[in-house]
């Protein structure tokens, strides 16, 4: 199981992003890296192609680029902290992430 996934609130702790947070938009699990929105954002100077294979944008477009895992950490929703995750096996036999600030379930 994953510690952070699609749809989780992190907080970037190293970078040039330091202290923003956001949604994670994508996991990439083989490459250890995630991309966040509206964090490492970088400018792509994109050529137009041509128009039997579809139109794309040309010029220059921004959009966020991949970081790596190690630099987030996930933002707990019941105490609104930044925390390491744990897991446990609860009733059902089901395993689930922890926060362990509070050790409320992260949904």
């Amino acid at each position: 199981m994953q510690r952070i996934k699609k749809g989780d609130t992190v907080e970037v702790i190293a970078g040039k992003d330091k202290g923003q947070r956001g949604q994670v938009l994508s996991v990439l699990p083989k490459e250890k890296r995630i991309v966040v929105e509206r964090v490492n954002i970088v400018k792509k100077h994109q050529r137009p192609v041509q128009a039997g294979r579809g139109q794309m944008r040309a010029g220059i477009i921004e959009f966020e680029a991949s970081i790596d895992l190690s630099n987030v950490q996930l933002v707990c929703k019941s105490c609104g902290e930044k925390t390491r995750v744990g897991f446990r096996v609860d009733e059902e036999g089901k395993k689930v992430r922890v926060c362990k600030k509070c050790g409320q379930d992260i949904g």
